[in-house]
C-alpha cells in the first residue's frame, strides 16, 4: 500500500473525538495530580509522622511501580473491593493518582528549598504556618519547579495513550480502531505521534512563557 494521507481526513470526526476526549483526560488528570500532590506535600512536611508515613508509602508504591499495573489495578481489580468505576473514570482516576505522587516530590522539593531564615523570621513575627506556606514559601518555590511541573505534565499527556488498554476511547484507541479497519498504520501512527509531539511543544513554549512572567514578577516585588 502506498502512503495515503487521505484517510485521515475521512476519519477526521472520530480523530477530533478522540483527542478531545484525550485532552479532557490529560487536562483533568493533571489539575486532579496538581491538587493530590501539594496536599500530599503540604501533609508529608507539617504534619506528624503518623500522617506523613502513609502519604509517603503512597508516593514510593505510585513511582515504583508501573502505570499500567496501576490501571489494572483500579479498573479490573477494582470491583473486587467494592470500587466499580467506567473505564474514563478509572482512567483519570489512575492518571490523577499517578501524577500526584511526582508531583507531591517536586513540591516538597520546592518548600525545601526556601531558605530556613526566612520561615524563622516569619515565625517570629507572628506569622501563622498557614500564612507561611501560602504567602513565604508557594511563591518562591513556584519559580524554582516551574520547569519540573510542565516536565511532568508533558509526561502525563503521554500517559493518556495508556488507557487505551482498558477501553478508553482516547486517541490512540481511534487511531488503532482506524490502523487495523484500513492497514494504514504508517499515515495513522504518524499523525498520532505528531499530536503528542505538538502537545509537547505547546506546554514547554507555555512553561517558558509562564516562567518568564512569574520571574520579572518576583523580581519587581523584590525591587
Amino acid at each position: 500500500m502506498t502512503f495515503n494521507p487521505a484517510i485521515l481526513l475521512d476519519n477526521w470526526r472520530d480523530l477530533l473525538d478522540g483527542l478531545v476526549l484525550t485532552l479532557l483526560i490529560w487536562v483533568v488528570g493533571t489539575v486532579l495530580g496538581l491538587a493530590i500532590g501539594l496536599v500530599v506535600a503540604t501533609l508529608q512536611l507539617f504534619t506528624n509522622r503518623w500522617v506523613a508515613a502513609p502519604l509517603t508509602f503512597y508516593v514510593a508504591l505510585m513511582r515504583g511501580t508501573p502505570f499500567l499495573i496501576q490501571l489494572f489495578v483500579i479498573y479490573y481489580g477494582g470491583p473486587s473491593f467494592g470500587l466499580d468505576l467506567s473505564p474514563l473514570t478509572a482512567g483519570i482516576c489512575g492518571l490523577a493518582l499517578y501524577g500526584g505522587a511526582y508531583f507531591a516530590e517536586i513540591f516538597r522539593a520546592g518548600f525545601l528549598s526556601v531558605p530556613p531564615g526566612q520561615i524563622e523570621a516569619a515565625r517570629m513575627m507572628g506569622i501563622g504556618r498557614l500564612d507561611i506556606v501560602r504567602h513565604v514559601q508557594l511563591p518562591q518555590m513556584l519559580v524554582i519547579i516551574l520547569p519540573a511541573l510542565a516536565n511532568m505534565t508533558v509526561l502525563l499527556s503521554k500517559e493518556t495513550a495508556v488507557l487505551s488498554v482498558i477501553t478508553v476511547n482516547e486517541l490512540t484507541s481511534v487511531v488503532q480502531s482506524i490502523g487495523s479497519t484500513t492497514f494504514a498504520f504508517a499515515e495513522t501512527l504518524l499523525f498520532l505521534a505528531l499530536v503528542y509531539w505538538a502537545l509537547l511543544e505547546i506546554v514547554t513554549a507555555a512553561a517558558r512563557r509562564l516562567e518568564k512572567r512569574v520571574g520579572r514578577f518576583m523580581l519587581r516585588a523584590q525591587g
